[in-house]
């Protein structure tokens, strides 16, 4: 089997694929995004690729006509009859904060109360309803660009900030989680790994990520949290996925989000799940 990594560039991420693929008695092959040459007008595919499977890794930021032309690509490239995981379906539910958080609600996970709006005086609405919010980017990772907001006059700088980049207002209500959220990490059919993260020593309490400084520590999830972290991934049709769980102070526990590209270096460490391999096993079909 020839499996084709394509990525923004190399990395911890990259290696440890290649190595698992190779592991296997597979060949990997690197590939750019931006080396993507479409030829269209004959009867070849668009995208010769010569694989049998595409991994899709982060889509290198750029223009918007680069980002659709490689969203573009691995539709075209998964309509010629190769496998690409996760597929483009998949990663445009989940790069998009609102499409993955209405998919949760579909498939009738809890997820915090949310509004999502275009008009600054419809974002003041609804903070003034929800009293204390999370604002998030609708497009985004790694915690960046997300900011709690209190009170009104915060309100204000942060509303006026994101109208003047003709932004989408996405707030969530902050939810009191102690400080301690899951990531979960599916393979398939089942939860390969899973962590607690804690907020970052003396930083805010809200924000857990491991890539701004939060803690981590491998946990062992109950059978009713590693099926509703399943159930996440399947609602946005991802083959592997880290799906971001917040259990309440109330003992609810909340569906926040899907990564569709994620990362697992903080996953790995914590856990020694190679989880590389769990993916490339899952590629190749086999089952440990």
């Amino acid at each position: 089997m020839h499996v084709v990594v394509l990525a923004a560039r190399e990395g911890w991420h990259t290696a440890e694929l290649t190595r698992a693929i190779e592991a296997r008695g597979c060949r990997a092959t690197l590939r750019p995004y931006e080396s993507l040459v479409a030829r269209l007008g004959t009867t070849a595919p668009p995208f010769p690729l010569d694989a049998d499977t595409v991994l899709a890794r982060i889509i290198p930021s750029g223009s918007l006509e680069q980002i659709i032309y490689r969203v573009d690509a691995l539709h075209a490239i998964e309509d010629s009859g190769v496998r690409v995981v996760n597929s483009a379906r998949a990663i445009e539910r989940t790069v998009d904060k609102f499409y993955t958080s209405t998919l949760l609600q579909r498939a009738g996970l809890a997820t915090p109360e949310t509004v999502v709006c275009e008009r600054s005086d419809d974002a003041m609405a609804a903070f003034r309803t929800l009293g204390d919010v999370i604002v998030k980017p609708l497009f985004g990772s790694m915690g960046l660009g997300m900011v709690r907001v209190t009170d009104e006059e915060m309100a204000y700088r942060v509303f006026r900030a994101i109208d003047v980049v003709r932004g989408i207002y996405y707030l969530q209500r902050t939810i009191d989680h102690g400080g301690r959220d899951i990531r979960a990490f599916v393979v398939g059919d089942r939860v390969v790994g899973a962590i607690e993260r804690g907020a970052q020593p003396n930083g805010p309490v809200w924000r857990t990520n491991f890539s701004r400084g939060g803690t981590v520590r491998a946990i062992e999830l109950s059978r009713e949290v590693s099926a509703m972290a399943i159930r996440a991934a399947r609602a946005v049709d991802a083959e592997y996925a880290g799906v971001d769980l917040l259990p309440a102070r109330d003992g609810t526990v909340y569906a926040l989000e899907v990564n569709g590209i994620p990362g697992w270096e903080g996953m790995q460490r914590a856990t020694g799940v190679d989880i590389a391999g769990a993916i490339v096993d899952h590629v190749v079909g086999r089952r440990p």
